[in-house]
């Protein structure tokens, strides 16, 4: 992970980050829809990810990635605007 994983200019990877997502957010529905608890689901999913970080480039990559996830999720980097009721 030696480049800033928060932005690409790679179309390609963009692209391929948006169609995971789509795929991600796909069986993250079929769980929920099979009864499976929303916090189940994201702690099994956070567990997938970590491992594949990890298989991919490292514990201590994985672990300095890690260490930026409390300042991204408390300056808004996780939270999607409300939509209108």
């Amino acid at each position: 992970m030696s480049h800033d994983d928060s932005s690409t200019t790679d179309g390609q990877t963009v692209d391929g980050r948006r169609l995971a997502l789509a795929y991600l957010d796909e069986a993250w529905e079929d769980a929920l829809l099979d009864g499976i608890a929303p916090d189940c689901v994201a702690h099994a999913a956070l567990f997938a990810a970590l491992k594949e970080l990890v298989l991919s480039f490292g514990e201590e990559a994985t672990a300095r990635f890690a260490e930026k996830l409390p300042e991204r999720i408390r300056s808004g980097g996780y939270t999607l605007p409300s939509l209108p009721h």
